[in-house]
């Protein structure tokens, strides 16, 4: 079976997992935020079947290597980072908001992904450069950063919107503190993995291209990226912020790491404009 059809038809479960997440948290019905859960979990078990699938075509094609390399995989790979997120967060918070905002954010990323035409679903070879160990390693971590940081971003919009309006939307969703938590425990879990992706990325360019770093535009927003969310964590710390200025950071921080991930590929060009 054809990884790319399996997908497409991943995209469209978590479209309906996170409609119905969020039917949960308007109706707050407990059966039905299990039933979103059943949802998204088939769905992720869709993509994981799609992901070793295209893994065990690249070894039927000569190429053979984990599927992590090319834009349209890294999009594939980052929703399905979102859902692990999920999975955790859900199961520590069990708040249907939760599961609504990263099956949205895994639904909006695989629809770019396999429904618009404009990205290269084929499989190809490796190039040189990509062609180490560091690879996977890198990958993941830096992946499952941006998963993290993408739950803190809708934290700090949820935020924000509980904190300065009024009326019966309010009153559907937790308190502000709930949301400012939030953010604030799945940004220390992000900060430690970007930062991880950060030092696998390096040994990674000194075999690839015989340096640690070079400023190449996605490792100057890599580090620009991880500056933000170190401020986040010392201002929380040590300073003692909370409230509307670090939900802001936090929003600012997702923007850095969107544009480190899609904006440096377009943008700038580089030594990783080939994701």
């Amino acid at each position: 079976m054809d990884d790319t059809f399996l997908i497409s038809i991943t995209t469209f479960v978590y479209f309906f997992s996170a409609l119905i997440f969020l039917i949960a948290v308007v109706s707050d019905r407990r059966k039905v935020g299990s039933a979103a859960t059943v949802i998204v979990v088939a769905g992720f078990a869709i993509q994981t079947a799609a992901i070793a699938i295209r893994w065990a075509l690249s070894y039927r094609l000569g190429f053979g290597h984990a599927p992590l390399s090319n834009f349209y995989e890294s999009l594939v790979f980052f929703s399905w980072s979102l859902i692990v997120v999920l999975f955790f967060t859900q199961r520590r918070d069990g708040n249907g908001l939760i599961g609504a905002i990263l099956s949205f954010f895994a639904f909006l990323i695989l629809a770019y992904a396999s429904l618009s035409g404009s990205v290269d679903t084929r499989i190809q070879p490796l190039i040189p450069a990509l062609q180490s160990n560091w690879l996977i390693s890198h990958v993941i971590s830096a992946f499952l950063a941006y998963a993290c940081f993408a739950l803190s971003f809708g934290a700090g919009v949820f935020y924000l919107v509980t904190e300065k309006t009024r009326g019966q939307l309010v009153t559907l969703l937790p308190p502000p503190a709930f949301f400012d938590e939030l953010a604030y425990r799945t940004i220390s879990i992000g900060f430690l993995l970007l930062t991880l992706g950060i030092i696998t990325g390096a040994v990674w360019a000194d075999t690839a291209w015989g340096r640690y770093w070079g400023w190449d535009p996605k490792e100057t927003w890599s580090l620009i990226t991880w500056m933000l969310y170190g401020a986040y964590l010392h201002a929380r710390l040590v300073r003692g912020w909370r409230g509307t200025a670090i939900a802001v950071i936090s929003i600012a921080g997702f923007i850095a790491v969107i544009f480190t991930y899609l904006g440096v590929n377009y943008l700038l060009s580089g030594l990783h404009s080939y994701m």
